[in-house]
């Protein structure tokens, strides 16, 4: 047998034994502490961009503005829109918000995608989770009240929900919807209400949402909104640009000519009657009188899809959608046209 010193080899010494362990030891600590649990280091606060955020929809309650939209993003305003903050959600989801509606000065409520349903009792500054299904996936598109008390909301697939405690507790209502999406509703105080949705679906009902009927069909694409312009006309719109007006409480329906083909998304009716506002894609704004005249139709440069509009006053308008919030110049035309219509 040949030894380590005829093979050519040397025992390894006690010397170099020690640095071997050495170098062992300290790949050891090093793989440990790399897969040690350790606190994460701080982030780096957020600046928050109004103008980089998808708005679905937006109100305005006493002094304050408020916008939802994307990954459960509700935003707050006190200076008209000028800055933004983002309210407290107690339990975040990261779900599409789609409307929001305020009950009273205190009291909102807020829905989205996976059926979520939001409360706030504070002005919106805080909200509290009431309802949420991730397994079902299904959308809300709008929730809305006449009274402050009895709650509404609507979205797809013929989804209906009540609630007769100002959004604390819900019951599902099966509506004769054929299983088309419901996308926005409308009326007031009176007991009169509509609901829109796809395929020129409309509902209405006269005693407060108790009872419903369905209209006959006078269009076969979606309509996406629908408002009562005075205690005679209402209005909706949707698809392909298409208006339509009603003398009788949906009996019959007469097309406004737009000159254009833009899907219109949502709609705000502007103060001391100077009618309504109409937005939608490419920037669309369309704004009718309270007597259903068109009095003008435009486009606003670089604001993309709207979806939304709150009238801060006669003379202020802020507009929401795909690239945010905006107080653009397309926005204070439409304004100045609605001032011309005033009285």
């Amino acid at each position: 047998m040949q030894s380590y010193e005829t093979a050519g080899c040397r025992r390894p010494t006690g010397r170099r034994q020690l640095i071997a362990y050495a170098l062992s030891a300290l790949v050891m600590a090093t793989v440990a502490y790399a897969f040690a649990p350790r606190a994460p280091a701080a982030l780096e606060p957020t600046q928050l961009h109004p103008d980089r955020l998808h708005i679905n929809d937006m109100l305005i309650n006493g002094e304050r503005l408020l916008a939802v939209g994307e990954r459960g993003t509700i935003l707050l305003s006190q200076d008209q829109g000028r800055s933004w903050q983002e309210a407290t959600l107690a339990t975040q989801r990261m779900a599409t918000l789609t409307g929001v509606a305020a009950l009273d000065e205190n009291v909102l409520l807020a829905v989205g995608h996976d059926g979520w349903k939001l409360r706030s009792a504070d002005g919106g500054a805080t909200w509290q989770e009431i309802a949420f299904d991730g397994e079902l996936g299904e959308p809300l598109l709008d929730v809305w009240s006449a009274n402050g008390q009895d709650v509404f909301a609507l979205g797809s697939f013929g989804k209906f929900y009540e609630s007769a405690d100002a959004g604390h507790t819900w019951s599902a209502r099966e509506m004769t919807a054929d299983g088309w999406h419901l996308n926005g509703m409308g009326g007031d105080r009176n007991g009169q209400q509509m609901l829109v949705g796809e395929q020129g679906l409309v509902l209405r009902s006269e005693d407060g949402g108790r009872t419903w009927e369905t209209l006959p069909p006078f269009y076969n694409g979606s309509l996406f909104g629908v408002a009562r312009l005075s205690d005679e006309l209402w209005v909706t719109y949707g698809m392909r640009g298409r208006v339509f007006l009603s003398a009788d409480f949906g009996g019959s329906w007469t097309q406004v000519e737009l000159g254009h083909s833009h899907a219109l998304y949502g709609h705000v009716l502007l103060p001391n009657g100077a009618g309504v506002m109409l937005v939608g894609a490419d920037g669309s704004m369309v704004h009718l009188s309270a007597d259903g005249q068109l009095l003008e139709s435009t486009q606003g440069s670089g604001l993309g899809t709207l979806t939304s509009a709150v009238a801060v006053n006669e003379r202020q308008l802020l507009v929401g959608g795909e690239r945010g919030v905006f107080q653009g110049i397309g926005a204070q035309r439409l304004t100045a046209s609605a001032n011309r219509s005033m009285p």
